[in-house]
């Protein structure tokens, strides 16, 4: 049986993004349980502000395409999120607008694609916020399943040690059963 495919983003390509750290860490999470991880960064995706107008003119960007594509190819997606103004981040948004913009022409399926989300917040409540929308988001524009498992790294900043993981037992076991249960979900609602 082929491995899981699991991609894995972060929602800030800010230097240090504590959201970054996450998805790092899932990513290596999934690695874990044998899972076939594609880690990348929406740095080496850079996109146009939505505008229907340049759509029309000009088509889908390319990097749209090759980040819709990406999504289509794999069975199941992490997704780890900053707070900003109680909200998820403009990039990441913006980088689901223009990818749901292949649903709406059908050039790609997103369908039955499974979905995990982690956020991270300065703040006491670990980017809730973000993830409310982000689920809403994620369900409307692509058609994503998401799973109800969460985590949320509130104080972020000070939640990971040196080498990058996560210093609460608690967190860091809920991270595996996070990753494990998308790997699991996905295989199964996407056979």
């Amino acid at each position: 049986m082929a491995p899981t495919r699991i991609l894995v983003f972060a929602g800030s390509i800010r230097s240090g993004a504590l959201s970054a750290r996450l998805a790092a860490l899932a990513a290596k999470e999934l690695a874990l349980t044998e899972a076939d991880v594609t880690h990348v960064s929406l740095a080496d995706y850079p996109l146009p502000i939505y505008d229907g107008d340049l759509e029309e003119n000009q088509g889908i960007p390319e990097n749209a395409t090759k980040l819709a594509r990406m999504i289509a190819a794999n069975q199941g997606v992490f997704i780890a999120t900053p707070e900003y103004n109680h909200s998820l981040p403009p990039l990441l948004k913006n980088a689901i607008d223009w990818v749901s913009r292949h649903r709406h022409t059908g050039s790609l399926p997103f369908r039955r694609r499974i979905y995990a989300i982690g956020s991270t917040s300065d703040g006491a409540i670990g980017g809730a916020r973000a993830q409310i929308d982000l689920r809403k988001v994620l369900m409307t524009a692509v058609g994503g399943i998401i799973l109800p498992d969460k985590i949320e790294i509130s104080r972020a900043q000070d939640a990971f040690d040196e080498s990058g993981e996560l210093i609460d037992e608690r967190q860091a076991k809920l991270l595996k059963t996070i990753c494990r249960n998308l790997v699991d979900v996905a295989a199964r609602l996407t056979d």
